[in-house]
C-alpha cells in the first residue's frame, strides 16, 4: 500500500524556517520531519511514498537525490584520469519515493487529486508532512479494511486549531466540520486509509480535501475515525518544533520506534 504525504504548503506560521524551505524538511533531530514520517510508516513495512510537493519543491527533490551518497561510505578514485566511485557501505532504507509538484497554490484536496495517476485503482494511505504520531499503522490498516467504507482518519483527543470530529459509539464519523471556540477536544490527525473512490469527491486545485470532500463523506456514512489516545504533535510553530527537538535529544520521542 503506497503512503501519500502532503508536502505542498507555505508553512507561513513557522516562518522563521519555512522561508527558506517546505515546512516538511524542517529538521528536527538533524533530519526533516518528513524523513521521520516516513521512517514510522517504514516501521510497519510501508516503504513506497508520493510527496505531494509544491512551495519550493525543488528541496525535497534535491534532498532525495542526494540521500544515497550521504548515507554511504564511498570511494571517490580520480587516478585514472576519471571519475570512479566505489559504493562500500549504504544505510539506506528501502525506500520508493515519488516527489510530485503537485503546484504551488493548489488545495490539499488538489494535490491529491494530482497524484491520482500515481496510486492506480487501489487503497491507499495518507497524512500530513508536518505532524509526528506513534499510532499503530498495521492496526490502523486493519481497522479501515474491517469496515469497508471509503475513508478512515486517525482521531486523537487534543485540543487543537484542525477539523472537528462528531462520532459515534461504533466510530462512525457523523459530521466533520472547522473548529469553532464551543468545540470538544477530539480532532483529526491525518493518518488516513482511503479507497480510490475517494478521487470522486475531489473537484480540482481549489478543492480543499478538509470542507467539502471530507464533509460528504460523513454525511453519507463512508467516514470512519481510528481512536487514537497516543501521542501526536503537529509542527505549526516554532515553540512546537523546539519541543519535538527537546524529546529526540532526551530519547523520549514516542514515534521513534525504529532503532538508529
Amino acid at each position: 500500500m503506497k503512503v501519500v504525504i502532503l508536502a505542498g504548503g507555505f508553512g507561513s506560521r513557522i516562518s522563521e524556517e519555512s522561508q527558506f524551505k517546505p515546512k516538511p524538511m524542517i529538521e528536527i533531530g538533524s533530519k526533516p520531519i518528513l524523513w521521520h514520517i516516513m521512517k514510522e510508516y517504514s516501521y510497519y513495512g510501508f516503504n513506497e511514498f508520493i510527496i505531494c510537493a509544491g512551495y519550493k519543491q525543488h528541496v525535497i527533490k534535491e534532498w532525495f537525490a542526494d540521500y544515497f551518497l550521504h548515507n554511504s561510505d564511498i570511494t571517490f578514485d580520480f587516478t585514472n584520469g576519471k571519475n570512479d566511485m566505489v559504493i562500500h557501505n549504504q544505510h539506506c532504507e528501502p525506500w520508493k519515493v515519488t516527489v510530485v509538484d503537485t503546484g504551488l497554490n493548489t488545495m490539499t484536496g488538489g494535490r491529491i487529486k494530482r497524484i491520482q495517476p500515481y496510486i492506480g485503482n487501489e487503497p491507499f494511505m495518507m497524512t500530513y508532512g508536518d505532524a509526528v504520531c506513534d499510532v499503530n499503522i498495521r492496526d490502523l490498516v486493519e481497522f479501515h479494511k474491517s469496515h469497508g467504507k471509503i475513508a478512515t482518519l486517525t482521531a486523537v483527543l487534543l485540543q487543537q486549531e484542525k477539523g472537528v470530529l462528531d462520532i459515534d459509539e461504533q466510530y462512525s464519523v457523523k459530521q466533520f466540520r472547522e473548529k469553532s471556540a464551543s468545540d470538544g477536544n477530539k480532532i483529526n490527525a491525518g493518518y488516513m486509509v482511503l479507497e480510490p473512490a475517494i478521487f470522486n469527491y475531489i473537484r480540482g486545485d481549489s478543492s480543499i480535501f478538509e470542507r467539502t470532500p471530507l464533509m460528504s463523506l460523513a454525511e453519507e456514512g463512508e467516514l470512519m475515525s481510528f481512536m487514537h489516545r497516543g501521542f501526536w504533535q503537529c509542527m505549526d510553530t516554532k515553540r512546537e518544533k523546539d519541543m519535538l527537538e527537546d524529546l529526540i535529544e532526551k530519547g523520549n520521542a514516542p514515534w521513534k520506534k525504529w532503532k538508529d
